[in-house]
């Protein structure tokens, strides 16, 4: 069994935005992995976070989000 990725990108990092991704994604099947914030030195609060989920690429495949070719 192998997995396939999907990293989503958020340039607004903030409560909704992030809630809005996770609910969007796990909707549709995916499994929450993590979430990585970018920092700039001038803030506290992050200017960008990466937020990744997995699925099943057998599961993937059967729901049209396989893998690229490449």
């Amino acid at each position: 069994m192998s997995t396939v990725y999907k990293v989503v990108e958020l340039a607004q990092v903030g409560e909704e935005e992030l809630e809005a991704v996770l609910n969007e994604w796990t909707a549709k099947g995916w499994a929450f992995d993590s979430v990585h914030f970018a920092m700039r030195e001038s803030s506290k609060r992050p200017s960008m976070a990466f937020v990744s989920f997995t699925k099943d690429a057998e599961a993937a495949k059967r729901d049209g989000d396989g893998p690229p070719v490449r």
